[in-house]
């Protein structure tokens, strides 16, 4: 049997919580482009990186 959440934590929205987590997302993007210039899919690469980009900007545009 799980544990309910704390009221708080129920009510965090997906924003918040990529917010919270962007550096660990923006890793993992990363990771995952590598892997796939590795695997020779520079497109793939290409897509994953320009997701991982977009992200960047807008927090940049978010702090300003």
């Amino acid at each position: 049997m799980q544990n309910p959440s704390p009221p708080d934590e129920a009510s965090e929205t997906v924003g918040e919580i990529a917010g919270l987590y962007l550096g660990n997302i923006l890793f993992a993007l990363e990771a995952c482009a590598s892997g796939l210039d590795a695997e020779g899919k520079a497109d793939h690469a290409a897509f994953y990186r320009g997701i991982g980009r977009k992200l960047a900007e807008a927090r940049g545009r978010e702090k300003r």
